[in-house]
């Protein structure tokens, strides 16, 4: 199972198409970062949603990326992994004139919309 570069998620299967990525990710609720965010009360940081939407990014595309602008990032509802241990990722995306990937992302399940993205990214 594909993870990122910690233990707080990890996916299965990557659904790739026309600009479309879409994945489910496992939160592991265990995970060292939410120790300290916050100790009995743990909720996925903001900045690990935006990584994530990176790592499954390079993944799909198989090449390093940096952000280049946050647009718009909302956070919507907190995600606490001890009650949400799934939530799915949809990425749309496009490459722009001036070679940078222009990207729309949110972390959702069929009951919430936990966090909206747009931005762009360019590769290393």
């Amino acid at each position: 199972m594909p993870t990122g570069n910690n233990d707080l998620f990890s996916f299965d299967k990557i659904t790739h198409a026309d600009g479309v990525i879409s994945t489910v990710l496992a939160l592991n609720p265990e995970s060292e970062i939410l120790k300290g965010h916050f100790p009995g009360q743990p909720v996925v940081p903001g900045a690990c949603m935006l990584q994530i939407i990176k790592e499954v990014l390079e993944s799909a595309l198989n090449h390093p990326l940096r952000l280049k602008k946050a647009d718009q990032l909302k956070f919507m509802i907190m995600i606490n992994p001890a009650n949400t241990l799934a939530v799915a990722l949809d990425i749309s995306y496009r490459y722009a004139g001036d070679g940078a990937l222009s990207v729309s992302a949110k972390l959702s399940n069929p009951n919430a919309l936990y966090f909206k993205f747009q931005g762009s990214f360019v590769r290393e």
